[in-house]
Order: structure tokens, then C-alpha cells, then sequence
């Protein structure tokens, strides 16, 4: 069965960025990732993931009509197991402290450093197999 990763931002070059930085581990199969532009697309592919191994959502916080703040507390009522990692350009302690009270694992900040993500991935992808 399929490790996913499911990245959530409104941005459509976002996805472009994410399949250059992880190329390599998605031409091997060590996991895939899908993307959903929305915080309703990820819901309902965070509820239907029965054909493979959700094993991270990463989502951006500011997206058009539910926000990632929004979308935090019912993805992880959907899927407790599964952890979630925030990314936004407005790294304010504020923010910080709603995403991690809500459930997030971490925030990451934008530009995304990809050094540190990949470290999270690879934890994710180790307990999982």
C-alpha cells in the first residue's frame, strides 16, 4: 500500500515546488503525494484515503473560504492518527500558538525549509513502515 502525503494550498505552483524538492523519493515509490487546493477537497480525500497510508497533511494556513486554522480540527477528527504540519508566510507567535493548540505538530514558515521538512517526512515515512 501507497505512503501519501496530502499537501493542501490554494496556490497551484505550490505543487510544482513540492514534486521538484521530493522527485527523487516519488520516482522511487517511497511515497506519493496528491494535492488539493482547497481545505473541502482535502477533507474529502482525508475521508476517503482507505486506498493508501495517509501519513502527513501539510497545509497552508491562508486559504480562500476555510482557512488551514479552519480545516486543523476536522481533518484531525476525521484522522486523530495522522499528523498535521502548518505552513504560512505569516509566521506571528500568535498564529503559532492557534495552530499548536489546535493540533498541529509544527508551523512551518515560508519560504519552506526544505531540510527541515524532509527530516519530519522521513520520521513520518519510518513509523508508518
Amino acid at each position: 500500500m501507497s505512503l501519501l502525503i496530502l499537501v493542501v494550498d490554494d496556490e497551484p505552483d505550490i505543487e510544482l515546488l513540492f514534486r521538484l524538492q521530493f522527485r527523487h523519493d516519488l520516482r522511487t515509490g517511497r511515497f506519493v503525494m496528491e494535492f488539493a487546493q482547497s481545505a473541502a477537497a482535502a477533507l474529502e480525500r482525508i475521508a476517503n484515503a482507505a486506498d493508501v497510508t495517509l501519513i502527513l497533511i501539510l497545509s497552508d494556513i491562508n486559504m480562500p473560504v476555510m482557512s488551514g486554522l479552519e480545516l486543523l480540527p476536522k481533518a484531525r477528527s476525521i484522522r486523530p492518527d495522522v499528523p498535521v504540519i502548518m505552513i504560512t508566510a505569516y509566521g506571528d507567535p500568535d498564529t503559532k500558538q492557534r495552530a499548536l493548540e489546535n493540533g498541529a505538530q509544527a508551523l512551518l514558515t515560508k519560504p519552506i525549509d526544505f531540510v527541515a521538512l524532509r527530516e519530519e517526512i522521513d520520521v513520518q515515512v519510518g513509523r508508518a513502515a
